[in-house]
């Protein structure tokens, strides 16, 4: 699961991955199951095959997508299921939260083709070896050894994102959170950067600005419009990815937001997603 969150950047597509790689594996003679000597590791390389293909498929999809795509957020475990079943361990409670799944490094690595992606996050993330990596991509070491060059190169490129302590983001998340309860635009101004950008991911089912609002003026006058247009939503203070985040709630539907750097409310079907720089 972890492997698969990070190749795909959803968190359905991941756990149709790991379960398509465990029927793949009871589908195994009982003989041939026992000639594997780690059978971790074979998931991990089938897993890593499925998200190869799911990506390849995937840039088709979203070329067809409405508006930008951005990944899905991980929401604090404790939140993850309700209802019946609630109590079940799942696979997202698995998950190791560090630098390689912030939303930003997850940003990054959609710029990323399929083969840079797995190569990278195999290599430099889990510290495969290229030979291993060079079985899931079909490729020989050395051309893994030039993928994850170049997608260092694009992580390189790619803005810093201001390191910010937990302290503080949890600080900064609480006076966005106050500020836009109180409609109060001038003090999002000054919590915002001015060359903050907010994407939104509404694909097309829940109402989203479909191209990305620069500034952080204008930052806040939309949120503040989004207040307006939609009585009696609440904002949450809410874990996401391991850090500070927000969550937005109306009518007893919960829809999971993000911290400083991204929001996410999933409205219905669609979800709406932001990145402030």
């Amino acid at each position: 699961m972890n492997v698969a969150y990070r190749l795909l950047g959803s968190v359905a597509e991941s756990e149709d991955a790991v379960q398509e790689a465990y029927t793949r594996w009871y589908a195994l003679p009982p003989g041939r199951q026992d000639e594997i000597t780690s059978p971790g590791a074979w998931l991990t390389t089938v897993t890593g095959r499925i998200c190869l293909d799911v990506l390849g498929s995937a840039r088709a999809r979203r070329e067809r997508y409405v508006g930008a795509w951005l990944p899905d957020p991980l929401p604090d475990h404790s939140e993850w299921r309700h209802g019946p079943g609630a109590d079940l361990a799942d696979p997202a409670d698995q998950m190791v939260l560090d630098e390689s799944v912030t939303m930003a490094f997850l940003v990054v690595l959609e710029s990323m083709t399929p083969a840079e992606r797995v190569a990278f996050v195999l290599h430099d993330v889990f510290r495969y070896p290229f030979a291993e990596i060079a079985a899931v991509l079909g490729r020989t070491s050395a051309a893994c050894k030039q993928l994850a060059a170049s997608a260092r190169r694009r992580v390189r490129a790619a803005r810093a994102p201001v390191s910010v302590a937990a302290a503080g983001r949890a600080d900064a998340v609480r006076q966005v959170k106050e500020a836009w309860e109180n409609q109060d635009i001038a003090a999002l101004v000054d919590l915002l950067d001015p060359a903050a950008v907010m994407t939104a991911d509404g694909g097309g089912l829940a109402g989203a600005a479909l191209r990305p609002i620069e500034g952080g003026a204008r930052i806040a006058q939309y949120m503040v419009a989004i207040a307006d247009k939609a009585p009696g939503l609440e904002l949450l203070e809410r874990s996401v990815n391991g850090a500070a985040g927000r969550g937005a709630r109306r009518g007893g539907g919960l829809m999971y937001g993000g911290g400083v750097d991204k929001e996410r409310e999933l409205v219905g079907e669609g979800k709406i997603e932001a990145a402030d720089g």
